[in-house]
């Protein structure tokens, strides 16, 4: 993934003994070679810079494209030929602090007028803010004391509540979000550095697509290394979470209170009742229905109707369920 320069401002390319000194890395290679980019490790290309944690193993799956990545010692000699090992013992913040000095968020700095783009049948509320570089198609409505950020891209007809924040994000058409929605903070991405608990900088973006719903108060965190994805006519309900890196297919249904952690994929078609917990990197099959209140800590298969927690098939969470009850009624009688 590209860094997209509508949210974010280049400080230029930096040579890889700087960022190694930057990072108190251990350089294995040219400290001239210039990095202009950051990417996740398998996605990166040429000039990029990535990292890799977990078992040594998994650095021979890093992109062959790669200009540089952040690895352990034990995993440096197996990154494929021609990446540049930069050895640091907690490979992750190393390559947040390098990308700072890559990249910088642009500031909530407000301007209407030639450098951001309204149509002339944009309404704004009092209050509403629209920042440098925005783009807001015909018929949209901004409510009052909104914050559109710089560079967010709003579609034709869309209704932005009461109250809302919306930055680093590409908004389609008949988009509604509700007040107090807020789409595209940083994710809650937190790595262990030299003093303790770091914040990671997340760099993706939100995609919102056509006809998507966001309830009131509800969050959509942009994606840290990749996009944070809402897919065509999803409904989401008031006071959600959607952590970074989330892929939601069409025409998924969430209930209010419901969670979802980083990088899950759902299904098109997938409903959720309310207080749906779902656990990081789980895949839920398209035209699964989760029961209200599930944890789900696994891969659900497409079609299947799970609920309890830990979330487990439906009809094997209410056999339990009735057993225990049962259990539960013999031991009265029985102490009776």
């Amino acid at each position: 993934m590209q860094v997209d320069l509508r949210f974010f401002d280049s400080l230029g390319s930096q040579p890889l003994g700087r960022l190694a000194e930057l990072t108190m890395s251990e350089l294995n290679g040219d400290p001239a070679v210039e990095i202009a980019g950051i990417a996740s490790s398998q996605t990166a290309g040429a000039g990029a810079l990535c990292y890799v944690e977990g078992p040594p193993k998994q650095a021979s799956l890093v992109s062959s494209q790669a200009a540089a990545c952040f690895v352990s010692r034990d995993g440096a000699g197996r990154l494929p030929k021609g990446v540049i090992a930069l050895i640091n013992a907690r490979p992750r913040w190393a390559h947040g602090q390098a990308a700072q000095a890559l990249f910088r968020l642009k500031e909530w700095t407000s301007c209407e007028g030639p450098e951001a783009a309204l149509h002339e049948t944009t309404r704004l509320a009092p209050g509403a803010v629209v920042c440098r570089g925005a783009v807001i198609g015909a018929g949209t409505v901004i409510g009052p004391n909104s914050v559109i950020g710089p560079g967010v891209q709003i579609g034709q007809h869309c209704r932005i509540g009461a109250n809302v924040s919306i930055r680093n994000a590409l908004i389609g058409n008949h988009v509604s979000v509700l007040s107090g929605g807020r789409i595209g903070e940083s994710g809650f991405g937190v790595s262990d550095g030299p003093d303790g608990a770091e914040d990671v900088p997340q760099w993706g973006r939100v995609i919102l697509q056509d006809h998507v719903l966001i309830g009131a108060n509800s969050c959509v965190d942009r994606g840290a290394l990749s996009d944070t994805v809402i897919g065509e006519r999803t409904k989401i309900d008031n006071l959600c979470q959607i952590a970074h890196n989330v892929v939601l297919g069409r025409n998924v249904l969430m209930a209010s209170f419901g969670g979802i952690s980083g990088s899950v994929e759902v299904g098109d078609g997938t409903i959720m009742g309310g207080r749906v917990g779902i656990a990081d990197h789980v895949v839920v099959g398209a035209g699964a229905k989760l029961a209200a209140s599930a944890g789900i800590f696994r891969d659900i298969p497409a079609g299947e109707a799970w609920g309890g927690t830990p979330g487990r098939p439906l009809r094997q969470f209410l056999r339990e369920t009735s057993w225990l009850q049962q259990q539960a009624m013999k031991g009265r009688s029985d102490k009776s």
